[in-house]
């Protein structure tokens, strides 16, 4: 069996995606293929992958590649992690949209920085999707990590006539949340979610039989940490009758209400850590980690190799897709597909998260569920945002994706038609390099932009943005968390990712 990691240059998922891979015993002689088009951070992957290998003794294959099509021939799942543009790509889909006051703390799903974002990468996704049906083997699987997971997803299930699943630990780290809130354990944690990838709902929660959900608002707000961290998910819990699977931050820029205005945006956020609604707090955090790892890499090379015991195992779906569809052992979880009849109140053209087993026929998907009407139109919303900025990425539409723009609930919030304009203008000039299908709509842009009849910006940073902290900074931080904070304590960085 060949197994194919796209955008392998990531390096830290990609190590874990095939640990966790590799823990399967009947996966003793699969091959494994890792591609990028940097040769330099794949190099790196490898070094450390074969670390591992070697230390575990196991016989498992390690091909590299910059070539796609060579990657592909033959193999029956193929893993798309690639971040079209980068770091330098995501930075303008940040940066551009705040001098239109549009604060954004992640900018990878929907609002001005997503949709960009799924202009870059949707093309990637169907190229790799025309890749997958001259060269991987019939019926070959894709698992989609990549963001916007819902509109990339979509393309590559649609436009591109490959069978994706999308794949997401939301689900997983707000099950964590709750069960540090109750105080038990999290596998003790038992959840039923569904919506959309980043608005998805616990609609049933429950540990060990007793029912969790209409206590947590309660606990929420009582609670002396996440009280003060997590203000939107409370506020849209106590408002809609659901707990949310995303973060504070990420949850407060898909919604019209939280991130208006400057005052307003530092009322609702928290400041514990990035994820808690810091503007571009994922983009630091990014340049944080890429700066870090270069430092430390030889540090990694000599440490110690990753385990592939079973239970380190990460609760990451990937691996355990794939043990499901070869072995026959059925694997339960939450997962992104077409909707089909799976929630019957959101459109069935659109990709939704929900319940689903997989076992030695694919994936099942539970069906019949019905959202909380206030739920199924907070996504509804976003599903038309996203479907509108699929057609554009895929049809190279400005006018499509200027409506994208205008439709988002933040970005209309904050912006007037002219404004939503000049701005979709500016980020298509910024990333003319990996828009090709844009090629004549970012000519005339360039143009208006350059009549001096603009509308004026400002020079604006954001209400809860943070510097880039500096390698010294990053070094002492890391001596004192080794020195004083306990594994399970929620401050350790293996908790704000």
């Amino acid at each position: 069996m060949i197994i194919t990691f796209i955008g392998a240059g990531s390096i830290g998922f990609t190590r874990r995606l095939i640990a966790d891979l590799l823990s399967v015993p009947e996966f003793r002689h699969v091959t494994l293929r890792l591609q990028d088009i940097s040769q330099r951070n794949l190099g790196m992957v490898a070094q450390l992958v074969h670390k591992d290998l070697a230390a575990n003794q196991h016989p498992a294959r390690l091909e590299t590649t910059t070539d796609q099509a060579a990657a592909l021939r033959g193999t029956s799942y193929v893993f798309n992690t690639a971040r079209v543009g980068g770091l330098d790509g995501f930075q303008h889909d940040v940066n551009i949209p705040l001098t239109y006051g549009v604060d954004q703390c992640v900018g990878d799903t929907i609002c001005a920085g997503g949709i960009m974002y799924a202009q870059r990468g949707i093309p990637m996704i169907l190229k790799l999707c025309e890749d997958i049906h001259e060269h991987a083997a019939r019926d070959c699987q894709l698992l989609n990590y990549a963001n916007p997971m819902a509109m990339m997803t979509w393309a590559a299930n649609t436009t591109g006539g490959v069978d994706t699943i999308g794949l997401c630990h939301g689900v997983q780290d707000g099950r964590r949340l709750i069960a540090k809130v109750f105080q038990v354990p999290h596998e003790e944690v038992d959840v039923v979610c569904a919506g959309i990838n980043h608005q998805t709902w616990y609609v049933d929660i429950r540990h060990r039989g007793e029912d969790l959900a209409g206590q947590l608002l309660a606990a929420l707000e009582a609670h002396p940490f996440f009280r003060h961290q997590e203000k939107v998910r409370i506020d849209i819990l106590r408002r809609f009758g659901h707990f949310s699977t995303e973060s504070n931050g990420h949850l407060s820029e898909y919604l019209a209400w939280y991130r208006k205005r400057p005052d307003e945006v530092r009322q609702w956020m928290g400041d514990h850590s990035w994820i808690n609604g810091e503007t571009a707090g994922y983009l630091r955090n990014c340049i944080e980690g890429r700066n870090w790892f270069e430092t430390v890499f030889p540090n990694w090379l000599q440490g110690p190799a990753r385990s592939f015991e079973s239970e380190r195992r990460s609760e990451e779906h990937g691996s355990y897709i794939i043990e499901s569809m070869e072995t026959g052992r059925t694997y339960h979880g939450h997962f992104n597909r077409v909707n089909g009849d799976t929630i019957s109140n959101l459109p069935a053209d659109a990709v939704v998260e929900a319940p689903g087993h997989v076992d030695g026929n694919g994936l099942h998907m539970t069906t019949g569920i019905t959202l909380p009407l206030g739920c199924a139109a907070i996504c509804k919303q976003s599903v038309e945002v996203q479907r509108l900025a699929v057609a554009a990425a895929v049809a190279g539409d400005d006018q499509l994706l200027r409506q994208a723009m205008l439709l988002d609930p933040l970005v209309g919030a904050v912006c007037t038609p002219p404004e939503v304009w000049q701005m979709v203008d500016e980020m298509l000039v910024a990333q003319a390099r990996w828009l090709p299908q844009y090629k004549k709509a970012t000519a005339e842009a360039e143009k208006r932009l350059k009549t001096g009849k603009t509308i004026p910006t400002r020079d604006y940073r954001g209400a809860v943005r943070k510097p880039i902290a500096s390698l010294a900074s990053m070094q002492r931080r890391a001596e004192d968390l080794g020195r004083n904070t306990p594994a399970t304590d929620e401050s350790r960085p293996d908790n704000d990712t």
